[in-house]
């Protein structure tokens, strides 16, 4: 059984929120306050006051759990969830309220752009400075130092203050130090998201590489689809107190039912769309081809209708339609498109109903979202993200009594035949 990495009990951590006043505190003020203060003592044990009438906020909230050596466990949860307050307390930047955590093997972290960096220190100092911080002895250092410059390509600017530096090459060269630490766990925040998409790719893989290597890592991230692919296990917290603490799967479906539903009946006051407003969708609605009902199977013929409606009330020419079924990550599987069909609308009424038949829905047993777009004589008219859910039930697609899941065989199942040739 592998060793624990990190361990927790009853880990709570509460902040006091103080207001702060517009006006200036005057002597007045404090020699009132001073007076004051032995009948606010003689209050407080005569009738205790509430949590929230005292200005408290619990972060986290009796947090328990083990993290065996050589897991990747993913940490996800709304904002406020109390993510990075755990990351915090286990790197010791703050201390719990109550409860403790043990943390055995070195730990490198990186919870926020450029912490330990001095603006006024070039790239280089700050690379020595950053390492003594992290506990990096310099002759490992010297050794190491190109291979973190190359990393944060920054070579051009490495005798540079860091003041001067843009937030991504802050990033870089934080990160760059902190991954060539080589520490046994490793502590990632959000940070990762502030970079371009070639510098996200290259620390994914550094983060996969440590996790290759056995090291334990711990990876706050609102990317699901980064989760789902360098994780283990997943812990969902919810206002400091975990929610689930299990594979990726199962704790990212826990997350994301308890989003707040969008109707799909009512899509005209949507705010997160785009488009010229040409045209606009009003509505969107799914049935089985063949028994008129909500529920889609694996396989089953499918039928999806869009309202629309023309917004100055007249008719629309040279419409193209599209339906693009997305995971619950966002990430895209298949379109059923009227151009990809080779045909268009030349005339719509202002108003009406647009219908697209699936004969065979070819999707796994999940749960997915539809994307719904169109486009009036070649202009994107409306773009609605995430119109509405579609959850597929199982059925034995293939008559084999097997049913597919889509982390083991993909999304899509398509019907195929073997022989030996």
């Amino acid at each position: 059984m592998p060793d624990t990495a990190i361990r927790a009990q009853n880990l709570s951590k509460r902040y006091r929120i103080r207001e702060v006043g517009l006006r200036y505190h005057t002597l007045r003020d404090a020699v009132t306050d001073i007076a004051a203060a032995p009948l606010r003592g003689l209050r407080a044990l005569t009738r205790p006051t509430r949590d929230s009438e005292r200005g408290v906020v619990w972060a986290l909230q009796n947090v328990s759990l083990e993290i065996p050596q050589g897991e990747v466990i993913g940490i996800i949860g709304h904002n406020g969830a109390g993510k990075s307050t755990l990351l915090k307390i286990l790197s010791r930047i703050t201390e719990p309220t109550s409860g403790f955590a043990e943390v055995r093997g070195r730990l490198g972290a990186l919870l926020e752009v450029g912490t330990g960096f001095h603006p006024e220190l070039t790239g280089r100092e700050n690379i020595y400075l950053n390492s003594a911080i992290l506990g990096m002895r310099r002759a490992v250092v010297d050794r190491k130092f190109d291979r973190m410059v190359a990393f944060a390509e920054v070579e051009k600017f490495i005798d540079t203050p860091v003041k001067f530096y843009s937030t991504g090459m802050y990033l870089r060269l934080a990160f760059a130090v902190a991954a060539h630490l080589e520490p046994d766990i490793l502590l990632v925040d959000e940070v990762l998201a502030v970079g371009d998409a070639a510098f996200q790719r290259k620390c994914l893989g550094t983060v996969g590489e440590v996790a290759r290597e056995g090291r334990t890592v711990l990876l706050v991230s609102h990317n699901l689809a980064t989760i789902t692919c360098l994780c283990n296990r997943v812990l969902l917290l919810d206002h400091g107190q975990i929610k689930a603490y299990a594979q990726p799967d199962e704790a990212i479906s826990i997350y994301l039912k308890d989003l707040p539903a969008v109707s799909p009946d009512d899509l005209l006051g949507r705010s997160d769309r785009s488009g010229s407003g040409r045209m606009r969708f009003t509505r969107i609605a799914m049935c089985n081809g063949q028994e008129g009902s909500e529920v889609l199977r694996s396989g089953d013929a499918a039928t999806f209708s869009l309202g629309y409606v023309s917004t100055d009330g007249r008719g629309l020419r040279n419409v193209l339609v599209e339906i693009k079924v997305t995971d619950a990550l966002g990430g895209p599987l298949v379109t059923f498109s009227t151009a990809l069909a080779g045909m268009s609308f030349d005339e719509l009424p202002p108003s009406g109903v647009i219908r697209c038949d699936v004969p065979s829905l070819c999707l796994a047993p999940s749960a997915y979202q539809l994307t719904i777009q169109c486009f009036v004589n070649g202009e994107l008219a409306d773009l609605l993200p995430s119109a509405a859910p579609l959850t597929v039930a199982e059925s034995d697609f293939f008559g084999s009594g097997k049913v597919t899941k889509p982390r083991l065989h993909g999304h899509l199942v398509l019907r195929h035949s073997w022989s030996l040739q």
